[in-house]
């Protein structure tokens, strides 16, 4: 997942990865220093290294929202384990989305980069039903994984756009 985070922001492969403890905590080894712990810890330091701050969100209130949403991806999508674990997460995330584009509002950050390689897995189990019930969340990551250099060799998921019958009769 760094990795392909990693050649999205397009930085040199200079990173050398690791995981830590019995829940793979992703770790980073630097040459002046003790590394760096944690997903978002490195996510949020490579795009800073990266120099598109942008992904993190423009005003305050935005980064906030960013933050908010990357600690989502930890402590509930990362650690959601059973089926019904899943629908709760696809719950929140389909009313959240109700009336958004991106997850922290009107622009691309981090926040939809990391919860769609974390909902990846999810979403390629879905019946076409289950992608209907969380049409926004369908819509959401239609979008997302058609952003460019998002998906690299992600499974494309397909979502039905026409409804197989209508109701003008």
């Amino acid at each position: 997942e760094l990795e392909r985070l990693e050649r999205l922001l397009q930085l040199p492969r200079l990173h050398k990865y690791g995981v830590r403890g019995p829940h793979k905590v992703p770790v980073l080894q630097t040459n002046n220093g003790p590394g760096l712990t944690g997903l978002m810890t490195i996510a949020t330091h490579m795009v800073k290294q990266a120099k598109k701050d942008q992904l993190l969100g423009s005003t305050a209130e935005e980064k906030a929202v960013v933050q908010q949403w990357l600690e989502y991806r930890v402590t509930r999508v990362d650690r959601g384990s059973t089926k019904e674990d899943m629908r709760a997460i696809l719950k929140d995330l389909n009313l959240h989305l109700e009336d958004k584009v991106y997850l922290a509002g009107n622009s691309f950050t981090l926040a939809d980069i990391l919860i769609y390689y974390g909902l990846h897995h999810i979403m390629v189990d879905l019946t076409v039903q289950e992608k209907e019930k969380y049409l926004n969340v369908s819509r959401w990551f239609n979008h997302i994984q058609h952003y460019p250099g998002v998906r690299q060799h992600l499974s494309h998921i397909v979502f039905i756009k026409n409804r197989l019958y209508s109701s003008a009769h």
